[in-house]
């Protein structure tokens, strides 16, 4: 990338398609025999069909799953959206008075708001605060577990500060009670290993564009045996096994399994090397002191450094960073209001430090040249913003 680019650093909204997955797709779109409905009998039917089976079980190789439990879904919010919603209705809809549901107030807003979507329907929901360095405490989970607990849905990773939860435990914990977990693992797919066999996780929602594969192409994937009970939230012909009618769209479900394969193959790999540039990014940013960094360095994800500096409202910072740098100032999902991060304030960060902060997200084309220019950038902005600050105000600030 030469210098007159702006270097990407919001991997965590959307990684930038990967050219391998788009020539795919490319040569997909070009196929005339896989432009047919891949549920018709007839031979371009069933040749678009094999294609979509292939692409399952690239996807499902990925967090170690057989590939008729992976739901294909137009992203990661419907992906969740039935997670929640499906297992908590059919739950309560069993006569047993499940009716309560266990989630943390640092979700995504698919899950947040799913879940107030079940308060209004008579559900109990039990919001888990997280520690100071941003996780959820599986001790946290069992101590809210109830006789009447139909769900816990909680992310893996968040997707502002990158904290890592360990949904091992959590699933262990709800197996030994008989709770349906959910976990949304759209930020850590691909990122870090996930093994939905050994963990016992009974719903897992992530997406193709973080892992650089196209947008609007999602998968729920649904534990085989014991198999959790969801209602369907869309209806029509009962494409994918009844839960998520509507005809598939072959070429995003093909690019979906490629920028799958690609993941699987470099996940060890990437996930050191990203740690190393996001240690190196962070390093480069102690010259812009007083700072500070928004959740814990370890039991996170490798690509996420969310970053204070003192002194500094954040919106002004990417304004003077325009066109050089593209990074976020809260999550992407969040980005149209004006409200601080819901996420940070639950972290105990007040309004003036949540709006100095900045998310810098990495990913699997970022290299070292792009994260030391991107410091002597940021650094640079940080100082031209605090020359305009009256006389001792960042020291008493800091």
């Amino acid at each position: 990338m030469g210098d007159s680019q702006p270097i990407y650093l919001d991997h965590a909204a959307t990684a930038p398609l990967d050219p391998r997955v788009a020539a795919i797709m490319s040569e997909c779109l070009s196929d005339p025999a896989l432009q047919a409905n891949p549920a018709s009998a007839h031979a371009p039917g069933r040749a678009a069909a094999a294609r979509i089976e292939g692409a399952r079980a690239q996807v499902a190789r990925l967090i170690n799953a057989p590939p008729e439990s992976i739901v294909f879904t137009s992203g990661a919010t419907e992906s969740v959206n039935l997670a929640i919603l499906g297992a908590a209705r059919a739950a309560g809809a069993a006569g047993r008075g499940l009716r309560h549901v266990v989630t943390s107030r640092i979700e995504h807003r698919a899950g947040l708001v799913a879940c107030r979507q079940l308060e209004r329907e008579g559900f109990e929901v039990t919001w888990l605060k997280p520690t100071a360095d941003g996780r959820i405490d599986a001790a946290a989970v069992a101590e809210a577990l109830r006789p009447d607990t139909a769900l816990v849905s909680l992310m893996h990773a968040n997707n502002e500060t990158g904290a890592l939860t360990d949904i091992d435990a959590v699933a262990a914990c709800c197996r030994d009670r008989g709770v349906v977990f959910h976990t949304d693992a759209a930020q850590s797919a691909g990122k870090v290993p996930i093994d939905v066999v050994a963990s016992g996780v009974a719903l897992l929602s992530f997406c193709a564009h973080k892992l650089g594969g196209p947008k609007g192409i999602g998968a729920l994937y649904v534990r085989r045996r014991p198999r959790p009970a969801l209602q369907a939230l869309q209806f029509g012909g009962g494409h994918e096994g009844g839960l998520r009618s509507g005809t598939l769209a072959t070429h995003q479900v093909i690019g979906f399994g490629a920028a799958c394969a690609l993941a699987s193959g470099a996940i060890a790999q990437d996930a050191a090397r990203i740690r190393a540039l996001r240690d190196r990014l962070w390093l480069g940013l102690q010259g812009a002191a007083p700072l500070w960094r928004n959740g814990a360095a370890e039991s996170s994800l490798p690509a996420i450094l969310n970053v204070g500096f003192a002194g500094i409202e954040g919106e002004s910072l990417l304004l003077e960073l325009d066109g050089r740098l593209a990074v976020s100032s809260g999550a992407a999902c969040a980005s149209a209001t004006a409200e601080p991060s819901y996420v940070l304030r639950s972290l105990g960060r007040s309004d003036e430090a949540i709006q100095a902060s900045l998310r810098l997200s990495l990913g699997r084309g970022t290299t070292a040249t792009e994260i030391d220019r991107a410091a002597r950038i940021l650094v640079d902005g940080v100082r031209r913003l605090r020359s305009a600050l009256p006389a001792g105000a960042l020291e008493r600030i800091a």
